[in-house]
């Protein structure tokens, strides 16, 4: 297949273009390429907006039909961004041709036709993104500093979990049969890894729920053993169950085989399917787009849309996680369903809430790649379809788990907006490259995809691009300060407040937001100068006390040297007793 038998318009000029906050429509000149819809318009000044088809999660028409004569129409696009653009085209032709090619050209099911086999860079990379958080470097000191943990190359070829990475972090007690063995009693074969090491050493592992068997017991003891040798000195462990088991007896441990291990469940959304997590994002879209209603019938949509409570809920399990390893010194497991959606997201949050490292901009990257990248979350299956597609129109897989995820991180950051280095502007860009993108983070489902599509070396990595300075530095918190401690969210509802720069920046005008940012930024960097100022006067003040001081010293001894005589006199007088009696 090629591009051009799918553009049958690539270019039309007098087209109106309306947004969400605009009153008046914009005459553009559209252009449709391979990858982009490109809207432009003559006026001086004013730039072009690049839409990549990949961004467009739905395309809907109104025909404009008068007197039964169909005189064009408008296409409406709703975007993965949250953006809505709708575009009036007069005539009928050329309105079926374009909406016709931006929905084909928008639901390619082919990898390798997307925009990161083609994007060419126009910078020099500094630093591989692809190879800047390997797991033998993540894992460098643990491994360098005791025996209890080892590297395992078991499924290099992805045959015992398709969805792991190659290489895994096991009890170094533990063989590579055993792995094996534990795999075979999970679902999905997603057996326990450690995900985290504390620094009172409790360690976090995650995995999936064992395999469904009604009415039958099953037992591993390779899995048993796993566990089990990560109890170490504690006398007990936590089985955290995210999902929730179906019935008596359900897909979790039994208690009998598992006898040190205490099971808590949090599970973060009372839901069969993990579409539910994209059904409550559609209501939220949904009232967060409705300007026109009133506040209380605002609020009411807000709270019946759930989405501020799967928040909540998020929190308040990572918490009680986080509890388990910092006060009681207690190794968890963390689990739920397949081990794909909600075991990451409390995995996930626990490192942010424990580990100041994971507050930094490189941390959060780290943290990407460890639990979601190379632990196996589906993006594009999950992120084929977002919050506009009508839920019969797109599959049942595809949710918004890690949207939940980055929520849960701007509510940490909300409540503690000193203690991290970035801001809303890293996670609102994360969030952005996870569903569309011209570079390849986030393609395809596991690693063993990105292997055979060849996508680290095809591609362009997020986090090169990222990470450049001049890149990196719009990112950056201006309130930042290092905070070593652990931070503790508070959990009551409250607290948990609307996402307002990503849910409402298109419906709602964010220009003074925009502005009052500017001001604190203004204010921080003047405060930065004049202590600055203050340190160097500081400094000099220092330097020209000491000279003083040695300035001092010197005539005080000079003037010992150039005024011996007093002393000789007095010397004089009392060694001559004779004259003294006279």
């Amino acid at each position: 297949m090629e591009f051009a038998d799918l553009i049958l318009t690539p270019k039309l000029e007098g087209v109106l273009m309306y947004d969400q906050q605009g009153e008046r429509p914009v005459d553009v000149t559209l252009c449709i390429t391979g990858h982009h819809l490109i809207l432009s318009t003559r006026q001086e000044g004013a730039l072009e907006l690049w839409l990549l088809h990949q961004n467009i999660d739905l395309v809907e028409r109104k025909p404009h039909i008068v007197n039964n004569i169909l005189e064009g129409g408008t296409i409406i696009l709703k975007c993965k961004d949250l953006r809505i653009i709708a575009l009036k085209i007069l005539s009928p032709t050329e309105y079926f041709n374009i909406s016709n090619s931006i929905e084909q050209l928008s639901n390619l099911e082919e990898t390798k036709m997307l925009y990161p086999f083609f994007y060419i860079r126009m910078y020099d990379i500094l630093e591989d993104g692809y190879g800047a958080y390997r797991p033998e470097q993540e894992y460098a000191k643990l491994l360098a500093n005791g025996d209890e943990w080892r590297l395992t190359t078991v499924n290099s070829s992805y045959q015992v979990c398709p969805t792991y990475g190659a290489k895994l972090l096991v009890p170094r007690s533990i063989t590579d049969e055993q792995i094996v063995q534990s795999a075979a009693f999970r679902d999905g074969g997603r057996f326990p890894v450690l995900a985290y090491r504390h620094t009172n050493g409790a360690a976090m592992l995650r995995s999936s729920q064992p395999l469904a068997a009604p009415g039958v017991t099953k037992r591993c003891r390779a899995d048993e053993a796993i566990l089990n040798a990560v109890l170490g000195r504690s006398k007990k462990g936590f089985i955290f169950d995210t999902w929730g088991s179906k019935g008596k007896g359900g897909n979790t441990e039994t208690d009998q085989h598992y006898s040190q291990w205490k099971k808590v469940t949090r599970p973060i959304g009372q839901f069969s399917s993990i579409s539910a997590l994209l059904d409550s994002f559609q209501k939220l879209m949904e009232a967060c787009n409705d300007v026109q209603c009133s506040s209380d019938k605002w609020l009411s949509r807000l709270e019946i849309s759930g989405w501020l409570g799967y928040v909540l809920n998020a929190l308040n399990a990572a918490c009680v996680v986080a509890q388990c390893l910092d006060q009681e010194g207690s190794p968890v497991l963390v689990h739920g369903g397949k081990g794909f959606d909600t075991t990451l997201i409390v995995t996930s949050l626990v490192q942010i809430i424990l580990n100041p490292d994971c507050r930094t901009i490189r941390g959060l990257q780290a943290l990407i790649e460890r639990e979601w990248l190379q632990g196996g979350y589906p993006f594009s299956t999950r992120h084929k379809h977002s919050c506009y597609t009508p839920a019969h129109q797109r599959r049942k897989s595809s949710s918004a788990t890690f949207l939940l995820f980055l929520d849960c991180v701007y509510q940490l950051y909300a409540q503690f907006p000193f203690s991290f280095e970035y801001d809303h502007r890293l996670l609102i860009v994360i969030f952005e490259h996870s569903y569309f993108s011209q570079y390849g983070t986030f393609l395809c489902d596991s690693e063993h995809e990105r292997v055979r599509l060849k996508v680290f070396t095809r591609t362009t990595s997020l986090w090169s691009h990222l990470n450049r300075p001049e890149v990196v530095k719009s990112l950056l918190n201006p309130l930042y300060e290092p905070n070593p401690a652990v931070i503790w969210p508070s959990v009551a509802p409250i607290s948990i407040v609307l996402w307002a720069e990503l849910y409402t920046r298109w419906s709602v005008d964010q220009s003074q937001l925009k502005i009052t940012f500017g001001r604190i930024q203004a204010l921080i960097s003047r405060e930065k100068d004049l202590r600055s100022r203050a340190l160097k006067l500081r400094r000099q003040l220092a330097e020209l006390q000491r000279k003083n001081m040695e300035k001092d010293r010197f005539h005080s001894a000079s003037s010992e040297l150039d005024d011996p005589g007093d002393d000789g006199d007095e010397e004089s007088v009392s060694s001559d007793p004779i004259g003294s009696s006279k």
